[in-house]
């Protein structure tokens, strides 16, 4: 076993092998702009993009036409729904989210709050699950889009996708899901979950950073996008930039990849992310799980350590690298909005990790974690007497009640 150990495979992942060797041509030998029409340079990337699209669009049941590629998510998200905004504002100006989403789907919001557009976001559960009923009766004759993640990118909490694209589609609103953590890491069916939008991106699937897509439909209904980047009319107009070729042919290596070995791979996840979490909830008491227990992504643990600050933990083990939040937002000193909206108090919050395992976690490197974790945890409540709480419904997920 090496050191240090990679537990944050929300944050990114390493590129897979098989995906750098698929991209190395295309930054040497056939190293052409993918708009150069008039050489073999320009037709072999144009060949490569177009075959990458298609690899892209097929496991998720798209037309190989509805993808676009993007610098990323977040560039996806903005797209989607700034360009929503503007296409069908003589429609309506209200958009529905979920108070959980991405800061990439949550900022765009408020920037168009400050244009006039009204936005609902709908709260969630305890375990971060959004009721489609709120999202129904948040729907009003200007609703114009409903944006929500396919699964939570710090509890891993999967969301009834299905359900509320069925509800949009009988509403005749858009839907848009930000399906970044969920592709190549579940099923994701564009068709049977109703979803006129999808943004997604490689280097969570073990793909280089940089290179992102948005999946747009083309019929029933014919989604209508405004452009937020001009000067070029790349992408059939609706993304101008030139196309970062090898990153686009490592994206759908990568999703190919991930397609190929998903069943497997899950199963394996999970079962090294249940001895993780069993080995913590075995070696100490007033733990909490945070996340749905079941409906969550396989490869996800959020734990909150009772009475130890998350940073303070984190510090005591560098050689481990984990998150105590979303990685877009780590620099920031407010805690999670994520938990927060959750209704959990500063102490959970702020005592709470994300383990993110993924395809080169070893079982070793479990049982290291946990021993650490467990070291770490135990040595920090003795040193702090006064953070002593009650063993009594410690597990159960209430709140800790502090013992005076």
């Amino acid at each position: 076993m090496r050191l240090p150990i990679y537990m944050d495979y929300h944050a990114t992942t390493p590129v897979d092998a098989r995906v750098v060797e698929a991209m190395l041509p295309y930054f040497t030998e056939n190293f052409g702009n993918a708009a150069s029409r008039h050489h073999q340079y320009g037709w072999k990337a144009d060949e490569a993009v177009e075959n990458a699209r298609a690899v892209i669009a097929r496991p998720i049941r798209a037309e190989t036409r509805e993808i676009y590629f993007t610098s990323g998510a977040t560039e996806s998200n903005n797209l989607a729904i700034k360009g929503v905004a503007e296409s069908y504002r003589r429609k309506g100006d209200h958009i529905i989210t979920c108070t959980t989403e991405h800061n990439a789907v949550l900022d765009v919001c408020r920037r168009l709050e400050k244009q006039g557009f009204r936005v609902t976001y709908v709260p969630v559960d305890e375990y971060g699950l959004v009721d489609p009923n709120n999202i129904s009766k948040a729907i009003t004759d200007k609703t114009i889009l409903v944006s929500l993640m396919t699964a939570n990118n710090e509890i891993g909490t999967i969301h009834p996708i299905e359900t509320v694209g069925t509800l949009c589609r009988e509403k005749e609103i858009l839907f848009h899901t930000d399906a970044t953590q969920a592709v190549g890491k579940i099923p994701v069916d564009v068709q049977s979950m109703n979803i006129d939008l999808m943004s997604f991106s490689a280097h969570k699937i073990y793909g280089p950073k940089g290179v992102g897509a948005l999946y747009v439909r083309r019929r029933n209904p014919r989604v209508r996008l405004t452009p937020q980047i001009d000067g070029g009319g790349h992408e059939n107009g609706l993304r101008s930039g030139t196309l970062n070729v090898p990153g686009i042919v490592g994206f759908g290596k990568a999703l190919e990849i991930c397609v190929d070995v998903m069943e497997d791979e899950s199963k394996w996840l999970s079962e090294l992310r249940d001895r993780l979490k069993q080995l913590f909830f075995d070696g100490l008491d007033d733990i909490f799980l945070n996340g749905h227990p079941e409906l969550r992504l396989r490869h996800n643990l959020h734990v909150s350590f009772t009475g130890v600050e998350a940073e303070v933990l984190m510090m005591e083990m560098k050689e481990v690298a984990v998150s105590s939040g979303a990685a877009c937002t780590t620099a920031s000193p407010e805690p999670s909005h994520v938990l927060r909206a959750l209704g959990f108090g500063d102490d959970r919050i702020h005592s709470s990790i994300r383990f993110g395992l993924g395809r080169f976690t070893k079982e070793e490197e479990v049982g290291y974690v946990a021993e650490r974790v467990i070291e770490a945890v135990g040595r920090f409540r003795a040193l702090s007497p006064a953070r002593t709480v009650a063993r009594s419904g410690s597990r159960t997920g209430r709140a800790p009640v502090p013992v005076d």
